[in-house]
């Protein structure tokens, strides 16, 4: 024995409830610190927005006699100089915080600004509207969501950002963004990148995504930890029994070829060397395409769509109605929870919320998380063949510039949701990911017979779109007199061949470039459409 051994007391065991305290005590630390770190690189990120440097530029661009002022230059210079003025005073007063009180009158002059540029926007038509306003929109957006980051430390905020903590020797303890304010930065960003697009400049568009990326960390970092955070009714599945179906699944009359070799090779030959040369490249199934997607499993997962939005924060424009010919059709901005809890779910209680459809949206390019769920069919870079000439739309389509890679969308709905009978100018591969789809489809040659529409009120061009309702003229909506009704404004109608298709989940269906189809959501689905073209490849 050690002769000092008798000076040293026996340690006593640690109580169950003693070594649970010490281990909660090491997580809300490390919690403290993940959370300190995360605002403060989502400060320094904000701090940048503010910058007063390139507004000054512009102001003494501006003053120069020579200056001419070009609608289409892609600038804030052509907002005049007042509103300039205000933005760089407003950046002034962010960079100093002087005073409490500067912080709402801040917001307040900035969503004076959001109203001034969105006014200008509906004032033109949308392809007309000076690029200006489009971008004060989305300046001042971004500045209101940086100015928000920076409430809990208004007066202070210089002290968060990382240079000041190195050189003053300490980490400062960041005091955390409530629920409100990471509501109020999500719908300014997501307001703003809806409705005046993503920033040209590469690193515009770096630093915004860097933002949502963080209040998706923070959020889900929250979320897993049990705080205190809004939870939101959750069902598990999108696939399970509670959720609601069509009332009438159609009849496959005349169904479409399954591609056996879904090969680009075979894609190729099929375009090249159709079967009928009347017809040119017909549609096919392709079955068993999607087994690497994660989205086969995840998306049917509620409480994964909703953690991937920032629990449910991210906006979305959805279409209200049950398809765009319809007279009562609209468009609105929604949170992706109030989109799946009062439309998408079944909701018995909420009988008067009608249909919403987030239709033809790229959720891709806004929510990047979703994208890594889904790949580019192979198929999409196959060498294709022109629009066929018996398209009304030949020279229109032929004319159209190579695209450089597919143009992603997604399609997001209830049952019952309808794209009505309508043409695009890509070829597409329409990938069903979730739920169930009734397709319907028709040769370019058969467009007398679907009574497309034309040019409507207000310029808009509706000739790719058919005058006749599928639905109604072939029963599955409306009653027997509305039938009737139908079959004689359009007695062609009945004389056009169709083939037709029910996608499963897993399934995609190739449509030839011109190739008119009805889609018809037969339960909860969640489709991926990728357009794509070869028409101007002269190898």
């Amino acid at each position: 024995m050690h002769e000092d051994e008798g000076n040293f007391a026996p340690l006593a065991p640690q109580s169950q409830e003693s070594v649970q305290l010490s281990a909660g005590k090491q997580r809300a630390c490390a919690e403290f610190v993940y959370i300190s770190c995360s605002v403060e690189s989502l400060i320094d990120t904000c701090w940048s927005f503010t910058d007063p440097e390139p507004l000054e530029a512009l102001i003494e661009q501006s003053s120069r006699p020579d200056t001419k002022h070009d609608s289409k230059a892609r600038s804030l210079l052509s907002c005049g100089a007042p509103i300039l003025q205000l933005l760089l005073s407003l950046c002034t007063i962010v960079r100093v915080q002087d005073k409490l009180i500067e912080f709402g009158h801040i917001i307040h002059r900035l969503d004076d600004l959001i109203l001034i540029a969105r006014e200008k926007c509906y004032a033109f038509p949308y392809k007309d509207v000076p690029f200006c306003w489009v971008e004060l929109f989305r300046f001042a957006s971004f500045l209101k969501a940086s100015v928000l980051a920076m409430e809990s430390t208004w007066g202070e905020t210089k002290h968060f950002l990382p240079r000041n903590n190195k050189s003053e020797g300490f980490q400062v303890g960041f005091p955390g963004l409530s629920e409100k304010t990471i509501d109020g930065m999500v719908e300014a960003i997501d307001t703003a990148l809806i409705m005046a697009g993503h920033p040209s400049d590469d690193k515009a568009r770096v630093k915004i995504n860097h933002i949502l990326e963080i209040l998706q960390s923070i959020h889900q970092r929250k979320f897993n930890n049990n705080a205190d955070i809004p939870s939101p009714s959750k069902r598990p599945r999108l696939d399970s029994d509670p959720f609601p179906r069509a009332s009438l699944t159609p009849n496959v009359q005349r169904p479409v070829s399954i591609f056996s070799d879904p090969s680009i090779p075979a894609l190729e030959r099929h375009m090249q060397h159709p079967n009928n040369e009347g017809l040119g490249p017909e549609p096919l199934l392709i079955k068993g395409s999607l087994t690497g997607w994660p989205a086969l499993t995840k998306w049917k997962d509620i409480s994964y769509l909703r953690s991937n939005t920032i629990g449910g924060r991210r906006l979305v424009p959805v279409e209200i109605g049950k398809s765009y010919v319809d007279s009562a059709w609209g468009q609105s901005i929604i949170t992706f929870n109030k989109f799946l809890d009062d439309y998408v779910l079944d909701s018995p209680e909420k009988p008067g919320n009608g249909m919403a459809y987030l239709a033809q949206y790229d959720l891709f390019e806004h929510i990047p998380a979703l994208r890594n769920d889904i790949m580019i069919p192979d198929l999409c870079y196959a060498n294709c063949s022109p629009p066929h000439h018996s398209s009304p739309f030949l020279n229109k389509h032929s004319a159209l510039p190579r695209l450089e890679d597919p143009i992603l969308n997604a399609w997001f709905g209830p049952a019952g949701t309808v794209s009505p009978t309508h043409t695009d100018p890509y070829h597409n591969i329409l990938a069903q990911v979730v739920g169930r789809k009734y397709v319907r489809l028709y040769a370019p040659r058969e467009h007398k017979k679907l009574y497309p529409k034309g040019i409507e009120e207000g310029g808009v061009d509706m000739s790719n779109t058919s005058n006749v309702d599928i639905g109604l003229i072939s029963g599955m909506d409306g009653n027997v007199d509305d039938q009737k009704a139908a079959v004689d404004e359009f007695p062609l109608f009945k004389e056009a061949e169709y083939v037709d298709v029910i996608l499963e989940a897993g399934d995609c269906l190739y449509i030839p470039l011109g190739w008119w189809h009805y889609v018809r959501s037969l339960s909860v689905s969640f489709s991926v459409s990728f357009w794509f073209n070869d028409t101007n490849d002269s190898d």
